[in-house]
């Protein structure tokens, strides 16, 4: 099976001056849970090449075993470091997608058409594709074939507003991911702030935070091999 990873390509967050990019964990976790399920992995990003790393998912306190496997990984590393242009990815040679989160898709693959026809192409061919954190936040303008918004009616997750207001960033981000998916017509709902929690709602499956990734990309898998 052939599963791709949607990485950011934004380092800005807002106009704080600080950088931001991608989760680690949100990444590291799901590429082993993938791998050793036997899946053949490629990266991509709307810019291609190294995506940035969110620094904060590197700091200690945000260190996994999953993160620093993957920093010692040479396949890993290399991998990250050249990943695809977007734009230049056909879905129809993957088996799935999965968008780790990180602050960054909230300013590029939200808005990005690309990323929007990947995931509907994904899901309307009858395939998976999971999303973690903020990356449900992607789906802003994802749309159904008659138009109406692809989360309308279904069961859904992500960052949750309250989690936000524990990073000192809702009046940073563009949008608020809970806000959105509920403004979309999604039926949101959420677990603890920072526990583990995932819906799967037919294709689609979304995770509320990092520790939501190793069990995201669970359900994914499952959804490619049952």
């Amino acid at each position: 099976m052939k599963v791709l990873l949607v990485l950011t390509s934004h380092d800005q967050l807002g106009d704080t001056g600080r950088k931001t990019g991608f989760w680690l964990e949100e990444l590291a976790a799901p590429y082993y849970e993938l791998k050793q399920a036997g899946a053949e992995i490629t990266l991509a990003s709307p810019k291609g090449g190294q995506p940035p790393l969110d620094p904060k998912s590197n700091e200690p306190d945000f260190q996994t075993d999953q993160t620093r496997r993957f920093e010692a990984d040479p396949e890993a590393t290399a991998a990250l470091a050249d990943t695809k242009v977007l734009a230049t990815v056909n879905a129809a040679d993957y088996d799935a997608v999965f968008y780790p989160g990180g602050h960054g898709p909230l300013w590029d693959l939200a808005e990005d058409q690309d990323s929007i026809n990947l995931i509907q192409e994904t899901l309307r061919s009858g395939k998976p594709a999971a999303l973690v954190c903020h990356a449900p936040g992607v789906l802003r303008h994802v749309v159904n074939e008659d138009g109406t918004a692809l989360v309308a009616g279904k069961q859904v997750t992500g960052f949750t507003n309250t989690e936000e207001e524990g990073v000192g960033l809702t009046k940073v981000v563009p949008f608020l991911v809970e806000d959105m998916l509920v403004a979309a017509g999604g039926n949101y709902s959420k677990g603890p702030d920072w526990g583990s929690y995932v819906l799967q709602d037919g294709l689609l499956i979304t995770g509320q935070n990092p520790g939501s990734s190793t069990a995201a990309a669970q359900l994914l898998v499952k959804a490619l091999t049952q």
